[in-house]
């Protein structure tokens, strides 16, 4: 990708659901896994509030495009890949907090599960409850219990992956290509959900690298 431009990178929402993780070469694995390593340390062991919401901020300000490089070929259940995913997510309700404030809130109706409590927005959820839903998250990640930061993000998946199928199943007679749309979203957040929290099994047994 070129730097030679910084202004931050405005993806739009549909991009979230066509960013497929993969596998780099040794080499970018490395780097992705020593990165990643060495900002989370570098973060929590500073305890910095400063540093902790500029590191949160970063993409509002630089864009994505440093951390898609570093990270998002990563595994899913890595370090490098978890970090990926949670800055991906906190993108996407940044670039439509409308759109995904009413998918978490279907989905909180539509649950029958603790996972709105674990993931921790007030209810109703609309875009300002969406977005600081999604900075809290983030900013767990470098303060607090990591374990904890992963375990909201997956409930947060699966509770906007419940509300997309709801709504699609409601579209579907009327808006075929946006159930569809929905339908797949949904399925990349589970699985997002499933990645996330495996992650945090991984990280309760210090074997998340």
């Amino acid at each position: 990708m070129t730097r030679d431009f910084h202004k931050p990178a405005r993806y739009p929402a549909s991009v979230f659901d066509n960013i497929q993780g993969g596998i780099d070469p040794a080499e970018s694995s490395r780097i992705a896994h020593e990165t990643a390593r060495a900002l989370l340390a570098r973060v929590r062991d500073e305890g910095d509030p400063d540093i902790v919401e500029r590191v949160v901020a970063y993409t509002d300000e630089h864009g994505i495009d440093t951390i898609a490089e570093l990270w998002s070929h990563a595994t899913s259940r890595s370090l490098p890949g978890c970090l990926w995913r949670i800055y991906l997510l906190r993108l996407q309700v940044r670039e439509d907090p409308h759109g995904t404030g009413l998918v978490f809130q279907r989905g909180s109706e539509v649950l029958r599960t603790i996972d709105p409590v674990v993931a921790g927005a007030p209810a109703p959820t609309g875009p300002a409850e969406i977005i600081a839903l999604a900075d809290r998250i983030l900013r767990g990640v470098f303060e607090g219990d990591f374990t904890i930061a992963l375990d909201r993000a997956a409930a947060y998946c699966r509770v906007s992956s419940a509300g997309c199928t709801s709504i699609a199943d409601d579209l579907e007679s009327t808006e075929p290509e946006r159930a569809s749309d929905l339908t797949q979203r949904a399925l990349r957040l589970s699985t997002y959900a499933s990645d996330l929290a495996s992650a945090a099994r991984l990280w309760r047994r210090d074997e998340l690298d």
